[in-house]
């Protein structure tokens, strides 16, 4: 709910949606549900790690590694974090686990390359420990469905320029 200049609460949309609404009402009383804020100000959460259940730590954080072209930033006995660098917006953490994987994936990572480099980076994938997975494609998809050492599908999506395009 959101209170926009009116004195009464309005869901974020209305408010949202009012291309005359000021900045300041719009970004800072909008709330999500009896008052929970959009967010706190300032700057909301932000994504830390995308981590990784496990059950060889150092084969599988050596691949991402290896498949992003990052490096093995912390390597602990139970956790083996990887990214670009330890200042980076974002890493990988691998977590030990004993369960097996007996589902597909309800998260997974899409990655994408240069148009000319694609089918040369599937092929390099596939070399370092990668597989092909089939999850019901029909084959017209603009994505190839890989499969890391440890079974945690990951696509190849087509070249893009933008998160959206």
């Amino acid at each position: 709910m959101a209170q926009a200049g009116s004195g009464r609460q309005r869901p974020c949309a209305e408010v949202l949606s009012n291309r005359n609404a000021p900045a300041a009402a719009v970004a800072g009383v909008c709330t999500r549900g009896p008052g929970v804020p959009a967010h706190t100000g300032g700057m909301p959460v932000r994504l830390h790690h995308i981590v990784v259940d496990a059950h060889d730590l150092p084969r599988l954080a050596r691949f991402w590694a290896q498949a992003l072209g990052w490096k093995i930033l912390s390597e602990r006995e139970r956790e083996i974090v990887i990214g670009t660098d330890e200042n980076a917006p974002i890493g990988m953490c691998f977590m030990p686990v004993t369960d097996t994987k007996t589902v597909k994936n309800r998260v997974h990572l899409d990655l994408t390359s240069a148009a000319g480099d694609r089918d040369r980076e599937i092929e390099r994938l596939l070399a370092l420990g990668a597989r092909r997975v089939d999850i019901g494609q029909t084959g017209t998809e603009s994505w190839i469905v890989l499969a890391d050492p440890e079974g945690n599908e990951f696509c190849v999506v087509r070249p893009k320029e933008t998160l959206i395009r």
